[in-house]
């Protein structure tokens, strides 16, 4: 059994489209198509049902996924050993990070770090940090840099990296822009944009409000964050959004007894080794604080 008509089936599974596990995978999809239908001939079953563009997974498909997707992890595993034993920093770092975190936190790391590795190949993956903590539980991901969850899952080792503080904001012309500072129940009569409900910095700013004893009017969510500053700065609500984001477009508002904030970093697995390309990854991101 090839690890290359594992990894189709993987992203075939994925994705729900051939087209689209090609375009991953730097196939085409007449590839992708022949690696899949060798791997059904081998275990001769099928493990998809093709109706029209729709792809799903058989039963058969279903419970192969997830040992497919170890086989894959270990083989990677196994070439990082091997390569590690070097000592050398190559190979292929596959991480991931927020779009936030990717805009304002990692450029100059990320410039460091392919100066001083130039054999690493990065594979970096945007995705919401939630998602990207679930990759890391799953081994899709070896490491991913993104704002860290309040409490630790299992399995998953964090590492704050930045301390990320956050801002109460809102436009310019908002009634309560320029006041020196605002009760919580004051900001709370009015609607707010905010991150979605999943979303670990929504998560920060319930808790503050569960603990105050009040609840929160949501006009708007969405999870990204440069959208929330856009929807902020045209009127539609305050929201809570990294301090990273002010301009003038917003104003802050200080929010009585409020100073909250949220911590960024990286998260691995407890369960496996770094490689040298992940190691220094962390190293680089660090001395970039």
């Amino acid at each position: 059994m090839e690890i290359a008509a594992l990894q189709a089936f993987v992203e075939v599974a994925d994705h729900q489209s051939f087209s689209e596990a090609a375009e991953a995978l730097f196939l085409t999809q007449p590839a992708v198509s022949k690696r899949v239908a060798q791997l059904e001939s081998e275990l001769n079953t099928k493990l998809f049902d093709r109706i029209g563009r729709r792809v799903s997974l058989t039963a058969t498909g279903s419970a192969l996924l997830p040992r497919a997707r170890r086989l894959i992890n270990d083989a990677r595993e196994l070439k990082r050993l091997v390569s590690d034993l070097s000592g050398e920093v190559r190979g292929r770092l596959t991480m991931g990070t927020s779009h936030h975190i990717g805009l304002h936190r990692l450029p100059t790391p990320l410039k460091r770090f392919t100066e001083a590795f130039p054999a690493v190949e990065l594979d970096i993956r945007f995705m919401d940090s939630e998602a990207a903590c679930r990759a890391v539980e799953t081994g899709d991901l070896e490491l991913a840099i993104v704002t860290l969850p309040p409490e630790r899952p299992p399995n998953l080792n964090l590492a704050t990296i930045w301390d990320d503080p956050l801002a109460f904001m809102v436009a310019p012309d908002h009634p309560l822009a320029g006041r020196t500072k605002v009760s919580l129940t004051e900001l709370l009569e009015y609607p707010a944009v905010l991150p979605g409900t999943t979303t670990y910095t929504r998560g920060v700013l319930e808790q503050a409000v569960r603990k105050a004893g009040v609840e929160l009017k949501v006009g708007m969510a969405t999870n990204y964050l440069e959208t929330l500053h856009m929807l902020v700065a045209t009127g539609l609500g305050w929201s809570l959004l990294p301090a990273t984001v002010l301009d003038d477009k917003v104003v802050p508002l200080e929010i009585d007894g409020m100073r909250l904030t949220r911590q960024l970093g990286a998260v691995t697995h407890q369960k496996r080794s770094l490689s040298n390309a992940a190691s220094a990854m962390i190293e680089v991101c660090n001395a970039a604080r």
